[in-house]
């Protein structure tokens, strides 16, 4: 799988978008994999980030530089989408001050590919770098949609990672959907499909996935944003392309069946459940809520699969409220952190 590529940052900052837009655009490099950012909220002077290393004190930020206290949000997108589906969300927590990053995860959007093998680890490292260089600017709480939930409480099972709350949106392999079951055990239609000798042409592809994306991602077809239906379908320019995602959709749910020790997340879990998703059943998001007593359930019977793109006003405010309250300083997570930094200056 290649992703798509777009032209290099025109200047040092990474900026790619005029001066009247929030969204700051860079490209950095996480666990050695190359990705784009959108970044939003107050601009360190210097982000730890850019600074030399010999500049950086004991716990990782520059020195004569108070270390910036405000919650940080790292918004994680699901399976074949991009940073971009947070755009709207981003937009309005700019507006708020909220300090937030989206990433392209690895294999997506214009992030660099995943390698052969397991992709959970892959994507696990990846998280685990973006949040490290997060926390150095402030406590970060995650937030993550379909798989990007996955790779949320993945982190937060790990107790090195300074993660102070995750809100997980539909994420997978609890009770999953009829769609879902259908693409693990790749039945006949999908192989037949794969192994057809002449390859589908790629405007009927298209054609078939402008179609379908909407029904799938949104509470109300009819209610899609057209840019975003057409970033979704550019993912599948052709035959190729198609039979390449419906493999790894199929690694990639048989990942998902030993993917969660949830018993060990401590850390504040608000659980949202969408009544009119499509392919992560209401069952699945309910299921998880018990399967963490601590856990707080919140379900919109009117929400779709991606409800940052159905909703992204109640979104932005919900994640805002919640980074407010599982931000609040603890003895616990100031250590973690500060163990976080010593390791990660001393790498």
């Amino acid at each position: 799988m290649t992703a798509s590529q777009r032209p290099e940052p025109a200047d040092p900052g990474g900026r790619t978008t005029t001066d009247t837009d929030p969204i700051r655009v860079s490209f950095r490099r996480y666990a050695g994999v190359r990705t784009r950012v959108l970044e939003v909220g107050p601009q360190p002077v210097e982000s730890p980030d850019r600074a030399p290393r010999r500049m950086l004190g004991k716990r990782g930020t520059a020195r004569g530089q108070v270390k910036p206290t405000a919650p940080r949000l790292v918004l994680l997108h699901g399976y074949c989408d991009s940073a971009d589906t947070w755009r709207p969300v981003l937009e309005l927590l700019a507006a708020a001050g909220v300090p937030a990053v989206a990433v392209d995860l690895p294999g997506f959007g214009d992030a660099q590919p995943l390698r052969p093998g397991p992709m959970l680890p892959q994507l696990d490292a990846f998280t685990a770098a973006v949040v490290k260089e997060q926390a150095v600017l402030g406590t970060v709480v995650l937030a993550g949609n379909s798989l990007g939930g996955t790779m949320s409480l993945r982190a937060a099972e790990n107790h090195r990672l300074p993660v102070s709350g995750v809100v997980s949106i539909a994420a997978p392999g609890f009770v999953d959907s009829w769609l879902i079951r259908t693409v693990a055990r790749y039945p006949l239609p999908l192989r037949m499909y794969s192994a057809l000798p002449l390859p589908i042409p790629g405007f009927l592809v298209r054609a078939v996935a402008e179609q379908v994306v909407p029904r799938l991602l949104y509470a109300d077809s009819a209610a899609a944003d057209a840019a975003q239906v057409r970033r979704f379908t550019s993912l599948f320019p052709d035959y190729r392309s198609t039979t390449t995602r419906l493999e790894q959709a199929r690694q990639l749910v048989e990942e998902l069946a030993n993917a969660y020790r949830l018993e060990e997340v401590r850390v504040p879990l608000l659980v949202v459940v969408c009544g009119k998703d499509k392919l992560v059943s209401a069952a699945s998001g309910r299921q998880l809520h018990a399967l963490v007593p601590h856990s707080r359930l919140m379900v919109r019977e009117d929400w779709g699969h991606c409800p940052q793109l159905d909703d992204p006003v109640e979104i932005s405010e919900l994640l805002t409220y919640f980074s407010a309250g599982a931000s609040r300083p603890s003895k616990i997570a100031a250590r973690v952190a500060a163990e976080v930094s010593e390791d990660t200056v001393a790498g």
